[in-house]
């Protein structure tokens, strides 16, 4: 179902149209409301009314997390605070947290997203969406609750953890729609063997999962031990939160940006260089509807691509491929660059284990060494110690074939790797460079 139908299915010469009339009137007003704007442009030797067409974004300035940092708490805010209703921030686990506001129009901005996006994973009004995402400061949680009610879905709050409780509510209130992410969608499956309940029996028919990288296997698994569709969401707290773009459960090839609300770039991470459709790089969002917090070509630090060709479902806004990394969590090991996708991708094809792992990094002398731990299910783990070898072997080769480094593969025992009820742990790097 598409909630839009007028916007997300606008011809490509009206979208455009709509989003330089909207972005000339952002530009004009955080250079009038936000000092730091207007330094940016005035560096930048560059005033709004230069901007005459959509290609003259490039000649902006990009926005990064460190200028939210340095102008913490509400130093980019372009609205008087109390115009603000609602206000979010990151944990802040690698550094100062950041900071977004909402005015009542953001809100119900974000609230109209979250519907559009849930109806595209196929949710409807007599669905019940078990939103297991946190509540509180991170986005998650309250982005989708008030995209649900906005659907006129029958929204469970159950926010994370307490997992036994989350099976015992999907069992007695029938929920049929699940949102968390995906790593703890597998602990829900395995929580429920435990308890000796069939997941595959629910009334389950959908996932929507984010907030972490996962691979296309993650997805096979999950259907696989879920018995659902598992559809991919993508958002940021600084962009809006949940709700800058969704895979359409119709084709499930990539994320629906909606841009009449974002505009997206792939940009080099390196240089800066604006790229082409089609290729990998760095996403950049600039927001063009949003009043209290509204941003300039900001790096998200995530790998993405971008395809313009039309999709079957009908919707006509340019889609992102499944982000496969950070810029910033991309590991260079012994000259290589390396994302914990690709190893999930690895592991993935690997009957025998687990998609729990763990990468560790470290440096012996001047050598970086890569260490992963992988579980075994309970299957393979009985087997004998020659075959846990051969199956040791097999995962280094592929990993040596896809990625070209040598990787010291560590088999252990099912559920040894910490479970996460949010964002999973994937990488330790115990190198001090």
């Amino acid at each position: 179902m598409i909630w839009d139908e007028e916007l997300e299915t606008l011809p490509r010469e009206a979208l455009e149209a709509l989003q330089l009339k909207r972005l000339m009137a952002t530009a004009e007003r955080v250079y009038a409301t936000v000092p730091f704007y207007k330094k940016k442009f005035d560096e930048a030797s560059i005033r709004p009314g230069d901007i005459k067409s959509l290609k003259d974004l490039q000649h902006l300035p990009f926005t990064t997390k460190l200028d939210l940092r340095d102008n913490y708490p509400f130093g980019l805010f372009a609205v008087p605070m109390e115009q603000v209703v609602r206000i979010h921030a990151s944990s802040g686990t690698t550094g100062k947290q950041t900071v977004v506001g909402y005015t009542r129009r953001d809100i119900n901005t974000w609230a109209e997203l979250m519907a559009r996006s849930l109806a595209a994973a196929g949710a409807q009004k007599n669905d019940f969406i078990h939103n297991a995402y946190g509540y509180g400061l991170f986005t998650g949680g309250l982005g989708v609750h008030y995209g649900a009610e906005k659907l006129g879905a029958s929204v469970i709050p159950i926010s994370g953890g307490n997992s036994k409780r989350q099976i015992i509510i999907m069992q007695d209130f029938g929920s049929t729609v699940l949102t968390c992410t995906p790593s703890y969608a597998l602990f829900l499956a395995e929580t429920a063997e435990e308890m000796g309940v069939d997941i595959k029996k629910l009334k389950l028919k959908v996932g929507i999962f984010g907030a972490e990288p996962w691979s296309e296997k993650m997805r096979d698994e999950i259907e696989r031990q879920l018995n659902i569709d598992a559809i991919d969401i993508y958002g940021l707290s600084e962009v809006i939160g949940p709700g800058v773009s969704i895979e359409c459960i119709e084709a499930k090839r990539g994320l629906h940006i909606f841009e009449d609300h974002f505009i997206p770039e792939i940009i080099n991470p390196r240089t800066g260089e604006v790229l082409p459709y089609g290729e990998k790089g760095e996403l950049v969002f600039t927001t063009i509807t949003k009043e209290a917090f509204p941003l300039i070509r900001y790096r998200t630090r995530d790998i993405s691509v971008l395809y313009p060709q039309p999709c079957k479902c009908g919707r006509t806004h340019v889609r992102m491929e499944r982000v496969s990394g950070r810029s910033d969590d991309m590991l260079i090991i012994r000259g290589v660059n390396v994302f914990p996708s690709q190893i999930e991708s690895v592991l993935m094809n690997v009957e025998g284990v687990e998609p729990h792992y763990l990468l560790i990094v470290d440096r012996q002398g001047n050598l970086d060494t890569l260490e992963v731990q992988v579980e075994v299910n309970e299957k393979g783990f009985s087997d004998e110690v020659k075959d846990l070898q051969v199956l040791g072997r097999r995962i280094e080769k592929d990993i040596k074939d896809l990625l070209g480094i040598t990787a010291a593969v560590k088999l252990v025992e099912p559920k040894t790797i910490q479970r996460s009820e949010g964002k999973a742990q994937r990488v330790i790097d115990k190198r001090k460079i």
